[in-house]
C-alpha cells in the first residue's frame, strides 16, 4: 500500500472479529516497531504479545477498550534504557513512535487496530508482573474488523492546515 493511502485508510477499529492475526504479520508489524527511530538509537521500547487468553483477561482487568481484538500489543519502555537530556527522558516518546510505526504497518498489510492509552501505570505493572522501570504506554489491540464493524473514516473531520501551522 502506498503510504498516503495508509495513513488516510487507518482507523481505530473497535469491534473485532476472532481471526488471528498470523505469525508472518505479527512479525511484520514488529519489524515496523525495530526500526523505528528512538532518542540517540537507544531502542528502550519492550514490546508485550497478548495472545493467551490468560494475557487478554489480564488486559480486560485493566482497560476497557479491547473490543474483542484477538490479539493485544502492549508496548512499554524501559526508561532506564532510554536517553536522558535537559532533565528529561526520551522513554515516552520513543514509545509512542514505536507504537504508532507498528499501527501504520498493521494497516499497511490490511490489519485493523486500536491504541488504548494505559490509564492506570502502577496497575498495570502489577499484572503483567513489570519490573518498576519498565513503563506501559498502551495497549495497541490487533486484528480484522468484525464484518459489523461501522466506519466512521467517511466521517473524520482534520483541522486545516493553516489551523496549527505557524511560518517563522
Amino acid at each position: 500500500m502506498e503510504f498516503k493511502t495508509v495513513i488516510e485508510s487507518r482507523e481505530s477499529v473497535r469491534k473485532y472479529s476472532n481471526q488471528k492475526p498470523n505469525e508472518e504479520q505479527v512479525k511484520y508489524i514488529l519489524e515496523a516497531g525495530r526500526m523505528a527511530p528512538t532518542a540517540f538509537n537507544k531502542q528502550p521500547q519492550r514490546i508485550y504479545i497478548l495472545k493467551s487468553e490468560e494475557a487478554l483477561q489480564k488486559m480486560d482487568s485493566v482497560h476497557p477498550c479491547r473490543y474483542g481484538a484477538p490479539m493485544v500489543i502492549l508496548v512499554c519502555a524501559d526508561k532506564d534504557a532510554a536517553s536522558n537530556f535537559q532533565g528529561g527522558n526520551s522513554y515516552l516518546m520513543d514509545g509512542t513512535i514505536v507504537a504508532t510505526h507498528m499501527m501504520l504497518a498493521a494497516t499497511d498489510i490490511g490489519l485493523d487496530t486500536c491504541w488504548a492509552g494505559v490509564n492506570d501505570v502502577e496497575q498495570t505493572q502489577k499484572v503483567f508482573n513489570l519490573q518498576e522501570n519498565i513503563y506501559p504506554i498502551c495497549f495497541l489491540d490487533l486484528g480484522y474488523r468484525s464484518d459489523d464493524f461501522k466506519s466512521l473514516l467517511g466521517n473524520k473531520k482534520r483541522n486545516s492546515l493553516d489551523s496549527m501551522i505557524n511560518i517563522l
